[in-house]
């Protein structure tokens, strides 16, 4: 996914429990406890109807 960089929620504050995303072609998806096991990658079509849904 290239030198893209990981985002996390502003709303997380310094907590570490928590989602980062990285947005590229497509966009990973780690856990900031877990990030030494890897990351989900989903297409941005998938992870824009995730967070529409999301939204409600």
């Amino acid at each position: 996914m290239g030198n893209m960089v990981w985002r996390k929620s502003s709303y997380s504050g310094a907590e570490s429990n928590c989602v980062e995303v990285k947005l590229d072609r497509s966009v990973g998806i780690r856990d900031t406890k877990a990030r030494e096991h890897g990351e989900l990658t989903v297409s941005r079509a998938a992870w824009a109807a995730a967070v529409t849904a999301l939204r409600g």
